[in-house]
């Protein structure tokens, strides 16, 4: 019998992106008891299970098999109704048919890339990025090209060279540029008001979109900063949210807001790729959950832990290691110089203690070698506290 040659029926763009590195490749295997800083996860105690799980009991006991169906339950449409009243809070105001519920905030990227990217295409990325958003665009373009954050967000007087640099060398623009303005993943910064509108004149000057990745956006340990996509009077946003980070991942809950036509387009691609009794038993508990108050509390806890793990990294890491202090999200972004932080990360599993090494989250990877994420959001406050101590017997050995 004749094996079949299973490389031989992918698709030329298939081929291409099995070339890149394996979905995940970044995250290490860690051993029994070692304090997880490099999970990028809810605090397992804000994770609603009970409430959930009053959330489906209802639903079954008024809807009997709706949900379990193709077509599911009418609270689908409920759940958009939801999701606009929480985005209308926060200055995004639209329509139904400019709003698409997606599995997550990843579906949402893959589709966009889906729609607006081709092996000619040319996207635009901060420096660092979030790496599965990196992943999701190598599968459709090998044109990415990126731009610096700082403190401030991403650097637009870069941007704009950038951008007149293409322009006068007859080169294409970018289709879109990428970002995560508010409690940014890996940094932790978030863009001033300044660079948005600055950001949005490029956009129409240079004729590109902007995909705006909002997922932390709500969990400020002040204020909201207002979305890009709040700012938006041309449709040159597609704004990208989830419930991830502020109910549950495992529930998928995502979604894009824009233009219709490209919300039809999207549409188009997504077909039935819904998931009916998630979306439903999502708008039963949001029907039965003061939101705002669950905010207060996750910001109040979020707060807390990020508290806890600047003052250990100020007592237990060494000068010259710096970061960013951030004013929300789940990260902050270190950087230990002179220090390859991929090699160090073996240590520091022994040790008992693990980060995301900074090399991931960038399009050339060397740039990353001194930095490494850390993050606040799912170990406690004692566990936090010891995970840096672990972490500088590492970095400096007594």
């Amino acid at each position: 019998m004749v094996e079949v040659n299973v490389g031989s029926y992918f698709s030329e763009n298939s081929k291409t992106a099995l070339k890149n590195e394996p979905p995940g490749a970044w995250m290490p295997n860690l051993p029994d008891g070692c304090i997880r800083l490099s999970s990028g996860y809810p605090d397992p105690a804000l994770i609603p299970a009970e409430e959930i799980k009053a959330a489906v009991a209802r639903l079954l006991d008024e809807e009997h098999d709706l949900p379990l169906h193709y077509l599911g339950s009418p609270r689908m449409a409920r759940l958009k109704q939801q999701i606009q009243k929480r985005l209308a809070e926060r200055g995004i105001c639209v329509v139904e048919e400019q709003l698409l519920i997606t599995s997550g905030a990843c579906q949402a990227i893959d589709l966009i890339a889906r729609i607006l990217l081709d092996e000619k295409a040319v996207v635009a990325v901060e420096s660092p990025t979030y790496m599965e958003a990196l992943e999701i665009f190598q599968n459709y373009t090998k044109q990415i090209v990126s731009i610096p954050i700082d403190e401030k967000g991403i650097q637009t007087d870069r941007l704009k060279e950038m951008l007149d640099e293409r322009k006068r060398k007859g080169l294409n623009l970018p289709r879109f540029l990428y970002t995560i303005p508010t409690f940014q993943n890996p940094t932790g910064t978030t863009m001033i008001t300044e660079r948005r509108e600055h950001l949005l004149k490029l956009s129409a000057e240079f004729d590109f979109l902007i995909l705006e990745d909002d997922a932390y956006g709500e969990l400020s340990f002040d204020k909201n900063p207002p979305p890009i996509k709040s700012l938006d009077k041309s449709g040159r946003v597609l704004h990208v949210g989830s419930l991830s980070k502020v109910v549950a991942p495992g529930m998928r809950i995502g979604w894009i807001t824009g233009d219709s036509a490209f919300i039809k387009a999207l549409e188009w691609f997504k077909k039935d790729l819904d998931h009916p009794f998630s979306q439903s038993t999502m708008a039963v508990y949001l029907e039965n959950t003061n939101f705002e108050k669950r905010l207060h509390l996750l910001k109040d806890v979020y707060r807390a832990k990020c508290a806890v793990l600047l003052r250990a990294m100020e007592q237990f890491l060494p000068d010259p290691i710096s970061w960013y202090v951030p004013a929300g999200g789940y990260f902050v972004w270190v950087r230990i110089p002179g220090v390859d932080t991929s090699e160090l990360l073996s240590q520091a599993l022994a040790e008992g203690v693990s980060y995301v090494p900074g090399k991931y989250f960038f399009l050339n990877q060397k740039d990353g070698t001194e930095f490494l994420r850390l993050s606040f959001s799912y170990a406690n406050e004692k566990e936090i506290m010891e995970g840096i101590q672990r972490l500088g017997k590492v970095i400096a050995p007594s």
